[in-house]
């Protein structure tokens, strides 16, 4: 039995990973995306299923206003004594300044379903905290220091503190325990225990192409730690062809066997290496050699695409993620989710027209405040989504259909509207490096009233919409796009990942709302 990485395809980025008996979970990072943190399960390492979205109310996660790439940084997710602990950051404010607005909380829920408690604040000097139990009950926060100063290093280093679960607080004195090496960027710490040593887990080389993952050890857990020799343990930085890009960020984890495994993030590119789904995650086997130290069991430090997990016995077939969606029960399926705020009958409603899905018309697609916009992540190069929307604007205000969507700066937008000479009509919102509006040669007559069925398809760096008044006779649209522009890599540094799905605007105030039929997402 092997593993093909990776193992949670599209954008997953972050992960930390957790054992609880014969059960495996992993926390994934959601940045401005509603509900906050993934939480996939596995039994095998292999298969692995989302089951958990903890961050599901506002007084857990109010990212209203939040800018594009913020929210939801590296969660930390951990598990001791019954009772699963989750810390995560709110990012308010990373780009265009040299000051951070990070907000670290935790909360705690008797299984990683919930119920999720309300969040305990606990400090807010940097990101990507973590959670250590020590074996003597003791724990351990620990987070990255943000220097805003002009003359310093901005990842100045690795902040220790112990935390206190009775009051909920962090107590005692705070010390910076690693300053991290020459490959700088130094964030994203972890701490384990191993045979009397305490290991230091970190992200170094930032989160591109120069990313890695270092590690370093101590008798005592405030240190000093020194570097593994062999250091970085994980990067693909020295191999510009290995399939598996941007390595780093990783988590560690003992199986019920005795053996040790590594997830991290990691990026596919494609053309001018734009990772269009995004930092996914991946796994790798280790061994611990004489000298204590990890090493991959491929040898290296290069991540490989198949890994072996022989130990394990099969759980389960892989699950399709392809699936049409008809909007006929009363929950939306898990994999939906919304931009910075709740899915709340506020602006979506399964009930007002019984087997469809109505949006409430808000704000526009570059809005970081109140969007009426439902998707899912992009998991694969080649796929098509498929929507029906039966949509009677009356103002070139209102607007409803279909978008492949990176964020408020990059996205394309297939939506009807209304036009004073065209009437009802269909059309091509372009948004590209923060340039937006529509494209005139693609607006196309639409009858007066009744549902259209709109499609969009993308095959690696082309993306193409299409859309048809019946279901069965479609027309393309508009020219063959460049998809590459909704990753990472374009325009500015961002840290998502492609989404397709459905959206509503009305410029007016009035909440006019479009009504969908069924959303169908298929990967080829």
């Amino acid at each position: 039995m092997s593993i093909q990485n990776p193992i949670l395809p599209g954008f997953n980025p972050d992960p930390s990973i957790v054992r609880v008996g014969e059960d495996y979970y992993i926390a994934t990072s959601t940045f401005e995306w509603f509900p906050g943190v993934h939480i996939h399960h596995s039994r095998d390492l292999s298969n692995w299923e989302l089951v958990g979205r903890p961050l599901d109310r506002a007084s857990q996660l109010d990212m209203i206003g939040n800018p594009d790439s913020g929210g939801i940084w590296a969660p930390c997710l951990s598990y001791c004594d019954g009772l699963f602990y989750l810390i995560y950051t709110d990012v308010k404010q990373w780009n265009n300044t040299r000051y951070k607005v990070t907000h670290n909380y935790l909360v705690t829920a008797p299984s990683v379903t919930g119920p999720w408690s309300e969040p305990t604040y606990l400090d807010s000097s940097g990101f990507d905290a973590s959670l250590f139990h020590d074996d003597d009950g003791r724990k351990w926060y620990l987070s990255m220091i943000w220097d805003h100063r002009v003359d310093r290093n901005q990842f100045s280093g690795t902040l220790l503190q112990e935390f206190d679960p009775i009051s909920g607080k962090l107590v005692g004195e705070r010390k910076e325990i690693f300053k991290g090496t020459d490959l700088k960027l130094t964030e994203g710490p972890h701490l384990y225990k191993k045979d009397g040593w305490y290991y230091l887990l970190v992200a170094e080389g930032g989160t591109g192409y120069e990313h890695a993952v270092t590690i370093a050890r101590s008798k005592t857990i405030d240190g000093p730690y020194e570097v593994d020799p062999f250091n970085p343990f994980i990067s693909s930085r020295y191999d510009e062809d290995a399939p598996l890009q941007k390595a780093g960020h990783a988590s560690l984890v003992e199986t019920q066997f005795g053996t040790w495994y590594a997830v991290h993030l990691c990026g596919r590119p494609l053309h001018e290496k734009r990772c269009v789904l995004g930092r996914e995650t991946a796994i790798q086997k280790f061994e611990w050699n004489d000298e204590g130290w990890p090493r991959l069991v491929q040898g290296g430090r290069v991540p490989a695409v198949e890994v072996d997990n022989s130990e394990f016995q099969p759980t389960s077939e892989p699950a399709s993620r392809s699936a049409k969606i008809d909007f006929d029960t009363t929950e939306l399926d898990i994999h939906f989710q919304s931009l910075r705020r709740p899915i709340s009958a506020e602006w979506l409603s399964l009930e007002a027209r019984p087997s469809w899905l109505r949006l409430y018309g808000e704000e526009p697609t570059t809005s970081n405040f109140r969007q009426s916009l439902l998707a899912r992540r992009v998991q694969a190069f080649n796929t098509q989504t498929t929507t029906c929307v039966d949509f009677n604007p009356s103002s070139f205000k209102q607007m409803a259909g279909l978008v492949a969507y990176y964020d408020t700066k990059n996205h394309y937008y297939l939506r009807i509207s209304h036009d004073e000479k065209l009437g009802r009509h269909l059309g091509i919102i372009r948004t590209d490096a923060g340039e937006t509006g529509d494209i005139p040669e693609f607006e196309t007559p639409l009858p007066a009233e009744g549902p259209v069925h709109l499609s969009v398809s993308i095959n690696e760096e082309q993306l193409q919409f299409s859309y048809s008044l019946d279901g069965k006779d479609w027309r393309e649209i508009g020219s063959s796009f460049d998809s590459t522009i909704l990753s990472d890599d374009y325009f500015t540094l961002g840290f998502t990942g492609a989404f397709v799905g459905i959206a509503a605007q009305d410029l007016t105030g009035q909440r006019f709302h479009a009504d969908f039929d069924s959303f169908e997402y298929l990967e080829r």
